[in-house]
């Protein structure tokens, strides 16, 4: 039954990430915090996340802006390196509050609590519409990298703040595509090495049957997406939008009070 309810959940998380323009990750956190703690929520979430990345780049490496990739990859990487190793710190932690009700207790990690609280700030500022056009001047590049690498190994969520600093580097559509996956190749790539070496020392590493329900989400994912591709101009993307930003919301908010993602 956990098997059905992770390929379902994580298939329309893809197919509506396709539709939405919301980055993968985004929207595959909330899906994976359903079903595992929320370190290893972000794991799984990685491991698609760079799948995705690995593919787009096959098909546009040449066209990627070196440039900015170092730019960017310089500081990204040891931030995401720090920030990965800290998400494991606080995944070991115990609640940071309890409350009561229905006769049960509930009460978030730390990990929880921090990943919970900064998907509600992204639902909200991913519905408005000053911040999807907010733009950077480019010599500010490695703190771009050092802002989305840090919140890319914490939580996930490189891709909204990444492009904040990449809309003013001048780069075609396709440059701007193939220079983004580049950029979240490098620090998934950091993240996911310390994600699995410290969940290791911490006993979180998924093992069994949590690695099976991380492999059928990951093949629902994509079949979400490639199902998604072929009716795309049939759904309204405004609507789609609108549900995701709310699905955001209410994860986030089950995180924060940890009616979910408890260790």
């Amino acid at each position: 039954m956990d098997i059905a309810l992770v390929v379902i959940v994580a298939a329309l998380a893809s197919a509506l990430t396709l539709i939405s323009g919301f980055g993968l990750g985004t929207i595959l956190l909330p899906a994976f915090a359903l079903f595992f703690p929320v370190p290893i929520a972000v794991a799984a979430t990685g491991v698609v996340h760079l799948l995705n990345n690995l593919f787009k780049s096959a098909l546009l490496f040449g066209r990627a802006d070196w440039r900015t990739v170092l730019a960017f990859g310089i500081t990204a990487v040891p931030a995401a390196i720090l920030s990965a190793w800290l998400l494991a710190r606080l995944g070991d932690t115990g609640a940071v509050f309890e409350w009561e009700a229905f006769g049960r207790r509930f009460g978030p990690s730390g990990a929880g609590l921090v990943v919970g609280g900064l998907l509600v700030v992204f639902a909200a500022l991913e519905m408005l519409p000053r911040f999807q056009k907010l733009g950077v001047p480019p010599r500010y590049m490695p703190l771009g990298g050092l802002a989305s690498g840090f919140l890319g190994g914490l939580t996930g969520q490189q891709g909204a703040l990444r492009s904040i600093f990449l809309l003013r580097a001048g780069l075609a559509p396709d440059r701007f595509i193939a220079t983004g996956a580049m950029i979240a190749i490098l620090v998934d790539f950091a993240r996911l090495g310390t994600y699995f070496a410290a969940f290791d020392a911490a006993g979180l590493s998924p093992e069994g049957r949590e690695g099976l329900l991380v492999a059928a989400g990951t093949l629902a994912a994509f079949a979400g997406a490639f199902i998604a591709a072929r009716h795309i101009d049939k759904v309204t993307i405004g609507l789609v939008r609108g549900t995701v930003a709310a699905l955001m919301f209410a994860i986030g908010s089950a995180l924060v009070l940890g009616l979910i993602g408890a260790a």
